[in-house]
């Protein structure tokens, strides 16, 4: 198992063949799916021939960024996965996204691998600007990306009718937050 990077409670690790199960079982709950663009759950062959040639193409394609499964130290089981890559709009900026099992949620999961993240990014990977996006109705997410540190940059329409935000942090800003405890 290659580890990308560890927390107290989460190992973020590349993924492998052998999570099609897992990440079939995560996309196919409704509530996952909720704020997503995805109306109906995916087939074990479209993760196998798509999702996880994708997943698995950044980390031979962008050292040090790409999608993570993230596992619980203790239990070992698979609580969902992380994302930190350049964006697509601006590749300039570095995408920071997460989807978490049901189990998972509101135990701080989500804020602690995007912390790690975050951290892992200005202090290693020399990353200059790290952006979210949500739908501005995803309140549990937005929560996530403002306990990370990132503030409100914009408010936008998805696909025409959908409200969504994207908020953000700079280098310079996260520097100096640490620096001054």
């Amino acid at each position: 198992m290659q580890i990308f990077l560890e927390t107290e409670r989460i190992l973020l690790r590349q993924f492998t063949l052998h999570d099609i199960d897992n990440l079939l079982a995560l996309d196919s709950d409704v509530e996952v799916r909720r704020y997503l663009d995805m109306p109906a759950p995916p087939t074990r062959e479209s993760i196998a021939e798509h999702t996880l040639p994708r997943f698995m193409a950044y980390y031979t394609q962008y050292a040090g960024y790409g999608f993570w499964a993230a596992i619980e130290k203790t239990s070992h089981a698979f609580l969902g996965w992380f994302h930190f890559r350049p964006a697509v709009e601006d590749p300039e900026e570095i995408e920071l996204g997460y989807r978490l099992q049901r189990l998972a949620w509101g135990k701080g999961y989500a804020t602690e691998g995007s912390q790690a993240l975050i951290r892992k990014g200005f202090l290693e990977l020399g990353v200059r600007r790290v952006v979210a996006t949500a739908l501005a109705a995803n309140i549990a997410s937005i929560r996530v990306m403002e306990k990370a540190g990132l503030t409100l940059e914009k408010r936008y329409w998805y696909k025409g009718n959908l409200e969504a935000v994207k908020y953000a942090l700079d280098r310079d800003v996260y520097l100096n937050r640490r620096a001054q405890g």
